[in-house]
């Protein structure tokens, strides 16, 4: 594994932080006993936030705004002003490894990512290389500048794209709809195909250690785009390479435990072999069954198993809030009767959606979603405890 130039913004290490005033989230994904169950959403800072356009308009880019740390920590903190969410979720974008690796990210608005060059074949796989960090300081001022601007309020996640979705925007050069181009090289050439994943995964794990050092509590792999591929091709092409990225990460920093998180949307078909992975929560899209997943991987209490996050359909958030109040209480009571032992870990959930908000959602029904997340999963508790 590469070594960093990158130095941590002095100051950074977890004594220069605030006490953790809410620690629900962590304590959720080490499988431990929890008040409630706490909630994130992912994309919870963005587009369907009338103050996050506001701040986007005065960046005058996406970039613009993910390289400027004020910018970035405006934004991340915003959705907390609004919602008492249990965790923050670092602004920025999967897509900077590659953008570090010299390949041109760019926004345009209303529209995906685009990278200036592509990697499609062996002249532009052996220009790879893992990035020196120091390109990316902007993230790791951010995670420190937004860890001090939280105060201790909840804690901070970083994350980062797996090295197959990564690899999949290098290939086709922006978002696709068919993967043509780079499932075309991983079965024409897949010796390329594992070059351009390695390098990936060895870059990942850099980023994300390197976020953890400047602050992250947390860290989150998405593989957006690993349920594209094939049974057979997805343990080689993505779970392995996902498996190198957590093999290389820190587990504890200045003494303190950081959990990780691995998210595959479409992954429900291969959860029993996920549970192989070194992470501490497995993250679930709507497709899957909270409690059939809990069967399958969950654990039982006072043994090993992963943390679930999830799933609830990211849609339902433009139903009326009394719709969104039902499914969210079907989705807490799809899991099961939440863990009680505080003496045990046990099997945890982490509500969140299924996939990223959608910027057309209303932010008064993100409201109902979470008070109700709250609120009923309180009550399963004290059922259990009558």
């Amino acid at each position: 594994m590469s070594t960093s130039t990158f130095t941590p913004t002095p100051n950074s290490s977890s004594s220069a932080f605030a006490p953790l005033q809410n620690d629900t989230f962590l304590r959720a994904c080490l499988r431990q006993a929890t008040e409630h169950t706490p909630v994130w959403l992912m994309r919870q800072a963005g587009r369907y936030l009338p103050e996050y356009r506001d701040t986007r308009a005065q960046a005058g880019s996406f970039m613009g705004l993910a390289t400027n740390t004020q910018y970035a920590t405006d934004v991340t903190l915003q959705p907390l002003d609004r919602y008492p969410l249990d965790a923050a979720i670092l602004f920025s974008d999967i897509l900077t490894v590659p953008d570090a690796m010299g390949l041109g990210l760019s926004f345009a608005l209303g529209e995906g990512p685009k990278f200036a060059k592509n990697v499609r074949n062996e002249a532009a796989v052996a220009e790879l290389a893992v990035p020196d960090m120091a390109k990316l300081r902007y993230v790791f001022d951010a995670v420190t500048s937004i860890r001090k601007a939280l105060n201790g309020r909840v804690p901070l996640i970083g994350f980062s794209g797996s090295p197959w979705t990564l690899a999949c925007y290098m290939v086709e050069g922006a978002g696709s709809d068919d993967y043509r181009h780079v499932k075309t090289l991983m079965y024409s050439r897949p010796d390329l195909m594992h070059r351009i994943l390695a390098v990936n995964a060895d870059a990942v794990a850099l980023y994300l250690n390197t976020q953890i050092e400047a602050g992250a509590q947390a860290v989150m792999v998405f593989d957006s785009w690993g349920g594209v591929l094939a049974d057979g091709a997805f343990q080689q092409f993505s779970l392995a390479y996902t498996a190198r990225v957590l093999a290389q990460l820190k587990t504890h920093h200045d003494g303190v435990r950081i959990p990780s998180i691995v998210f595959t949307k479409g992954g429900g078909l291969w959860l029993p072999e996920m549970a192989g992975l070194n992470c501490d929560v497995l993250g679930l899209d709507w497709t899957m069954n909270l409690g059939t997943a809990r069967a399958l991987v969950g654990g039982q209490t006072g043994g090993p198993g992963k943390a679930l996050q999830g799933n609830i359909d990211p849609n339902i958030l433009f139903a009326p809030p009394e719709h969104i109040a039902t499914e969210v209480r079907r989705v807490l009571d799809s899991f099961g009767a939440p863990h009680t032992d505080a003496g045990t870990p046990g099997p945890t959930h982490i509500f969140n959606l299924g996939h990223g908000i959608s910027q057309f959602t209303p932010p008064e029904h993100v409201s109902a979603l979470v008070e109700t997340v709250h609120s009923h999963s309180r009550h399963m508790r004290a059922a259990l405890n009558k």
